[in-house]
């Protein structure tokens, strides 16, 4: 399948409708995803990126119906990433002497992956590769989402191929941001940036200014993963500078784990106890347990507090609390506030145990934290509905 972007540039990419994980079983892609490529053709041609290594010969087979690959005269992998580089084997065994420009830490990346010394030409930021009429200009664009990252920005029709930056997982043969789903799309593009590029707002906020410094027209951003952006094309770029800020809506979200649902009712409690003083305020409630923990911690990226809880067991916390947890330590979110609550029948360790993990995360932690022995009955409820309310005075 091929696409044709405009006059110059056709969309030679991979739409990926069955993909459910990613990043091994990390990230849900319940929309599927695309890993896009995309050839240009000027005096030169230049492919840039490929598709995911299960797709490479159907990837390379599918080229040969657009080009001739002995007439490709240049690749260009914006990023090492398997999803994105994993048909250059299959490709360079029929053209291996072709140019591979990247960075310096995407040869040592691919290098690492494939084993294999491929033509590579390193680029830094400013750097150019003329196409005939046209220009490709590289800016690096490291830990964007990995150290190896770049964008490229082509002129003449203002296109900046931006990889992993405002890119989505989202499959769908209209290729254009105006033909989809305006809320499907916006919720995808939340959800990839809380989920992985969370951690590097501040290089994020960076780097969009040292690329809108450079005072180029941007008519398409064209990304790695997803649909393009071609109606108001920088509306994402200025939602990143937003998602970067320390981003938060006016919500509460409310996290539990629970065995026999002592720590649910007590999840409950504290969420009227917020909304009573709080009316105004958005409180969600999510069973760590069973919910989606990619979506999971979208809610926690939006919220001003997260008040999580879990059940004790062997003087520790349920499993699916600790790797939440774990998740939200990784990512570093800023300036929220944290509490924590818990049910126990024996020892109680819990409400503790996820304090101080909130805490390690960045969390500044409101309040001793609650539990509550066995199941609660109506004065504990009373108690868990006051400590609401005392969290929401916080806020």
């Amino acid at each position: 399948m091929s696409f044709r972007l405009t006059d110059n540039v056709t969309w030679v990419g991979k739409i990926d409708w069955e993909l459910q994980k990613f990043h091994g079983e990390e990230y849900s892609t319940f929309k599927g995803s695309s890993y896009n490529a995309y050839l240009v053709r000027d005096e030169k041609t230049v492919l840039i990126d490929t598709v995911y290594m299960p797709y490479a010969k159907e990837f390379v087979a599918n080229l040969e119906q657009q080009i001739d690959l002995g007439s490709i005269d240049y690749v260009i992998a914006n990023h090492a990433e398997i999803d994105h580089s994993g048909a250059l084997p299959e490709l360079l065994e029929r053209i291996p002497d072709v140019p591979v420009y990247c960075t310096p830490q995407a040869v040592k990346s691919l290098r690492g992956y494939y084993h294999k010394d491929w033509n590579f030409h390193p680029v830094k930021t400013g750097d150019t590769l003329s196409l005939g009429t046209r220009t490709i200009t590289f800016i690096n664009a490291a830990m964007l989402h990995w150290p190896d990252s770049m964008f490229c920005y082509m002129d003449k029709e203002n296109i900046l191929f931006s990889s992993d930056a405002f890119g989505h997982h989202y499959a769908s043969h209209r290729m254009f941001n105006d033909l989809v789903d305006q809320g499907d799309l916006m919720h995808e593009c939340i959800k990839y940036y809380a989920n992985i590029l969370t951690p590097f707002s501040k290089l994020v906020e960076k780097k969009i200014q040292e690329v809108v410094g450079f005072g180029l027209p941007v008519d398409y951003i064209m990304p790695g993963h997803g649909i393009i952006w071609r109606d108001n094309p920088l509306q994402i770029v200025h939602k990143y500078l937003e998602w970067a800020a320390d981003y938060q809506e006016n919500q509460v979200s409310v996290l539990y784990d629970t065995m026999w649902n002592s720590t649910r009712d007590m999840a409950e409690a504290i969420a009227r106890g917020i909304s009573s003083v709080k009316p105004e305020m958005t409180v969600k409630l999510f069973n760590v347990g069973q919910r989606d923990k990619n979506e999971v911690v979208l809610e926690v990226f939006k919220s001003k507090m997260v008040v999580a809880g879990s059940s004790t067991i062997n003087k520790g916390i349920l499993s699916g609390m600790a790797g939440v947890l774990e998740m939200i330590k990784g990512l570093g979110f800023k300036k929220k506030l944290g509490a924590a609550f818990g049910s126990y029948g024996w020892s109680g360790e819990s409400a503790g145990i996820v304090a101080k993990e909130l805490e390690k995360s960045g969390f500044e932690m409101v309040g001793d934290g609650l539990k509550v022995l066995w199941k609660p009955d109506e004065q504990a409820i009373l108690q868990c509905e006051a400590f609401g309310k005392e969290l929401a005075e916080r806020l």
